[in-house]
C-alpha cells in the first residue's frame, strides 16, 4: 500500500513540474502586448506597437520635446499626438512598414 501511495504522489510531483512553465508563458507573454488608446475625437483606437512609438518620436522632435512615456503625457497631450497623427502617415513619415 506505501509503494502505491508513493508512486501515485511521485505521479503528482511529476504532473506539477511538468505544468508549471505553462502557467509562466502568459505572464512572459504579457509583457510583449501592445497598449491600446482611445482616440474620442476620431473615434477609433490605436494599438501602441512600434511603428507607433517612431511616429510618436518624431512628433516629439517636431515639437521640439524631450521623451517622455506615451501613457505618462497629460490627455490633452496625447489629443494633439492623435490629432498630429491622423494627418501624418507612415509612408509620409519613413516608417519602414513591415
Amino acid at each position: 500500500m506505501k509503494i502505491t501511495a508513493i508512486r501515485i504522489l511521485n505521479t503528482v510531483l511529476l504532473g506539477a513540474a511538468l505544468i508549471a512553465p505553462l502557467s509562466i508563458v502568459p505572464a512572459a507573454r504579457a509583457d510583449h502586448d501592445h497598449a491600446t488608446y482611445r482616440d474620442d475625437e476620431h473615434h477609433d483606437q490605436h494599438e501602441w506597437n512600434e511603428r507607433e512609438d517612431r511616429a510618436y518620436r518624431v512628433w516629439l522632435k517636431e515639437h521640439h520635446r524631450k521623451y517622455k512615456e506615451f501613457a505618462k503625457l497629460r490627455a490633452e497631450d496625447q489629443r494633439d499626438y492623435w490629432a498630429w497623427r491622423h494627418s501624418h502617415s507612415d509612408a509620409e513619415l519613413k516608417i519602414d512598414i513591415r
